[in-house]
């Protein structure tokens, strides 16, 4: 069959429209990208480095200690007592809770109220209880997934699905710096799964932002640790300063490679890893002097160390050297500082006596790092956090142990203008799910950045053609826990 012939008029369009249309299409991708360009250019000279910036209204606090105990700590057998829970008849009278489920676990911990406050503690954290009256508990947190992954990347980044900043490159990028010559945002051994690197990066934000890791292996005692010694030889850190090269010659090194990454970036007009490659040169390189001195805690007394549950052969001895580090970096000047607990949390079985270890590796340190930073005048103005990525079921796994439960958890903060000795929000009466007051992810991370002078829904950078935030679309200030 011929096709109809079509009418020249037809088929006619006009230079005008023909112009209207490619700046619909291809002419507008064109302009779009060039905007981006120059959008990202103006974020990346307008001071998005390690200079101290002006916060959205007074901060109450002024750095980040960040306590992550990765793999959901049971809520139910450290925190939140449930007395129905503990009790045959009321397990039994509960069960209707959990549509069906049976099982219910009574917590083989004795718990008490300690300080002033009353806050609940169970036996498993002595040291911390008496520190009662500087914590504020939110016993109703929830977050989207109960898988480790999703659920530790949304706590770190806000989201388990994109690649996003996490909370520390955010706080950095808000902030600035206290110190040049150190990094503002450090993490001590991180995990290298559920989302690894994510959890510390900066996404598209200013590579500068994204955390300087110092792995396991890097802290100062490790292998004097496992050698059952009290001291290692060499260096604090090593592969810090370059023994082969004079600090002039350096100098002139480095000044050479900064001149041809300028060239390039230049003839690119934006590149962040360029941009990245030439702050990160020069940070490692006012490292040098400080970070050494830093990470000694040889200068520390007996005593300070006794204290952090420091010495060979103790089950302190790990964590205590991360929370005492993490005390001397918030001295120093550093912004946000994550450390994470050497022990997982995550026991589906033999509960009892893996949550029992888990505490005994932490508990005495963390309530050091409090009397410490509260002793220098320190707490007032920084902030410490306690947090996994979700809780517990208070029904058992395995018999023994208990399964991931997203739905109601705790956590708690001190210092940084939180109210101390404050409970907020609650589970059920089985600690199963948030019923009180419900705090979510985006809501919590709002609240850190409120506490740092820092507006969620201000604190934004445009990438990808739009305003990105921490808390993306969501999240509330819980201003009822800030004092």
């Amino acid at each position: 069959m011929a096709l109809p012939k079509l009418n020249a008029s037809a088929i006619r369009v006009s230079r005008r429209e023909t112009l209207r249309s490619l700046a619909s299409g291809f002419g507008y991708l064109a302009f779009a990208g060039l905007a981006q360009q120059q959008a990202a250019r103006g974020a990346a000279s307008s001071g998005d480095g390690l200079a101290a910036k002006a916060t959205h209204f007074p901060p109450r606090a002024k750095r980040v200690i960040f306590l992550c105990m990765n793999g959901g700590p049971s809520h139910l057998d450290l925190f939140d007592y449930k007395p129905k829970l503990q009790s045959p008849s009321g397990r039994r009278s509960a069960e209707s809770v959990l549509k069906g489920r049976s099982g219910l676990m009574a917590s083989p911990f004795r718990f008490a109220r300690h300080g002033e406050s009353g806050q609940w503690f169970s036996e498993l954290t002595p040291h911390l209880a008496k520190m009662a009256d500087d914590l504020c508990f939110i016993k109703s947190m929830h977050t989207d997934l109960p898988n480790h992954a999703q659920a530790f990347l949304q706590m770190h980044t806000g989201s388990f699905q994109f690649t996003r900043p996490s909370l520390g490159a955010w706080s950095l990028y808000g902030l600035g710096t206290e110190n040049e010559n150190l990094p503002g945002f450090v993490t001590l051994n991180p995990p290298s799964d559920n989302g690894g690197a994510q959890n510390y990066g900066s996404a598209f934000l200013p590579a500068i932002c994204q955390a300087t890791k110092i792995g396991t292996n890097q802290i100062p005692g490790f292998y004097a640790a496992l050698l059952g010694v009290d001291s290692e030889p060499g260096p604090p850190l090593r592969n810090v300063k370059n023994d082969r090269m004079s600090t002039a010659m350096q100098r002139e090194q480095l000044d050479f490679i900064r001149d041809l990454n300028q060239h390039k970036l230049e003839r690119d007009l934006y590149h962040p890893e360029i941009e990245g490659a030439i702050e990160s040169f020069e940070l490692a390189f006012r490292m040098q002097d400080e970070i050494p001195t830093l990470l000694d805690l040889t200068t520390e007394s007996e005593s300070m160390l006794e204290s952090y549950g420091i010495g060979s052969g103790r089950p302190t001895d790990q964590f205590g050297r991360q929370c005492l580090l993490a005390r001397r970096m918030a001295e120093a000047g550093v912004r946000f500082i994550e450390i994470t607990a050497p022990a997982k949390w995550d026991h589906h079985f033999m509960l009892k006596t893996a949550l029992a270890e888990s505490c005994e590796a932490t508990d005495l340190p963390v309530a050091a790092l409090l009397k410490d930073l509260k002793a220098r005048g320190l707490l007032e103005d920084t902030l410490v956090i306690w947090a996994g990525e979700f809780g517990r079921t208070p029904y058992a796994q395995s018999g023994t142990g208990r399964d991931h439960n997203n739905k109601g958890y705790t956590l708690w903060m001190a210092g940084g203008g939180v109210k101390g000795g404050l409970t907020y929000g609650a589970t059920d009466e089985l600690g199963y799910q948030a019923v009180e007051a419900p705090v979510h992810i985006h809501d919590w991370h709002a609240t850190i950045l409120h506490l740092l002078g820092l507006d969620h829904k201000r604190l934004t950078f445009n990438y990808a053609g739009r305003n990105f935030r921490l808390t993306d679309v969501h999240g509330e200030v819980v201003e009822e826990i800030t004092g």
